[in-house]
């Protein structure tokens, strides 16, 4: 326990360093899963959304410039002052809220209150797999009847996967930054009680990285 919490600190401070180091440093635009995420939320008939670890907020403001209202939290301060400069300067403040929160804890949310769920590369930090179980727990408990809850995560196939300092869990750290890979067997597991609608396999950004997009449903 102390382990985890000492990890938890340390990369809450390195995300701290980097997003004051490197602002906006993912850039304005919105990454390939969230543009397909507005589209499955639109479908579903979503209005609002939730994005864990927004960081600066490229997703959240596009899917606030998509219509939605968007509540989005992440554990850095740093990084949600940029998405509330920048929300701001895109005149879409109105549609936007933000929260810093650190997903290990319950979610400051009512039951039932959210249309949808949106989190890229989020439950793939250093989240023990108890940790992950337990958020997933929290998206079921605050979605509405048939809403939409899609993730995104990084992968055994990861050419990172086993490179790097291990902390166990299948937690690597490599370049200051811990990830959890997730087995598939992990996904399915997250899936249980839920309608897993699709598990695509992509890859982004430099090496590259290899991720599954996942998308599931909550019962109606």
């Amino acid at each position: 326990m102390a382990d985890e919490q000492e990890l938890a600190q340390s990369q809450r401070r390195h995300w701290q360093d980097t997003y004051a180091a490197h602002p906006g440093m993912y850039g304005e635009k919105p990454s390939e899963p969230a543009v397909h995420a507005a589209s499955a939320f639109s479908a579903a008939g979503a209005e609002n959304v939730l994005e864990l670890g927004a960081g600066h907020g490229r997703d959240a403001l596009y899917f606030a410039r998509e219509g939605f209202t968007v509540q989005a939290t992440d554990f850095s301060p740093v990084g949600l002052e940029q998405l509330r400069d920048a929300a701001h300067s895109q005149g879409i403040d109105q549609r936007v809220t933000t929260a810093v929160h650190d997903v290990r804890e319950p979610l400051p949310l009512p039951d039932a209150s959210v249309d949808a769920v949106f989190a890229h590369m989020l439950l793939c930090m250093a989240l023990s797999t108890k940790d992950i179980h337990a958020l997933v727990g929290e998206v079921r408990r605050l979605l509405r009847p048939g809403g939409v809850f899609l993730y995104t995560v990084r992968h055994t196939g990861d050419a990172h996967y086993g490179a790097g300092t291990a902390h166990g869990d299948d937690i690597f750290e490599h370049g200051g930054f811990a990830v959890h890979f997730f087995p598939r067997e992990l996904v399915d597991a997250l899936a249980d009680g839920w309608i897993l609608q699709e598990v695509h396999a992509f890859e982004e950004g430099e090496l590259p990285r290899r991720l599954w997009r996942v998308t599931q449903t909550l019962p109606r």
